[in-house]
């Protein structure tokens, strides 16, 4: 099976939604799925999807976003029958890039109560305590500012 990661496109918005829906809680869905419209309309190229090359099947999402010169993963998202493939991990690369490309100062993970168990996922990717953040500054994307 061929992952291919790619920039959203208007016509995954449908898909896209499916794909939180099944990977989220019903409480972090309802979350994401606002902050998710604002970051496409302020920069869609921060929101990536990962397909099935065959297929077309979606697998996977990632929302970034830059706030301050900073960049944030704010949700990975694989739905579970597609976990454990390397999905995440093909998406949190492609943000990376996204971001060194964009020159953002440094990459970190916005940590809350949805995420939070993701932790060692994160610790896998070489991400430390210096690269989580709680709270101490609301999202633009999340606080729709």
């Amino acid at each position: 099976m061929q992952i291919k990661i790619r920039t959203f496109q208007l016509s995954d918005y449908a898909q896209l939604t499916k794909v939180l829906e099944l990977s989220m809680s019903e409480a972090c869905f309802a979350e994401s799925i606002s902050a998710v419209s604002r970051q496409l309309l302020w920069d869609s190229s921060l929101v990536l999807i990962a397909e099935i090359e065959s297929s077309k099947e979606m697998t996977g999402i990632i929302i970034g976003t830059i706030d301050n010169n900073e960049g944030y993963c704010y949700r990975v998202a694989v739905p579970p029958q597609h976990r454990r493939q390397g999905i995440g991990r093909s998406l949190m690369r492609a943000m990376q890039e996204r971001f060194m490309r964009r020159k953002v100062r440094r990459v970190l993970i916005p940590l809350d109560q949805h995420n939070e168990p993701a932790t060692p996922f994160f610790e896998s990717l070489g991400f430390g305590r210096q690269h989580f953040t709680r709270g101490c500054h609301k999202l633009s994307i999340v606080a729709g500012t």
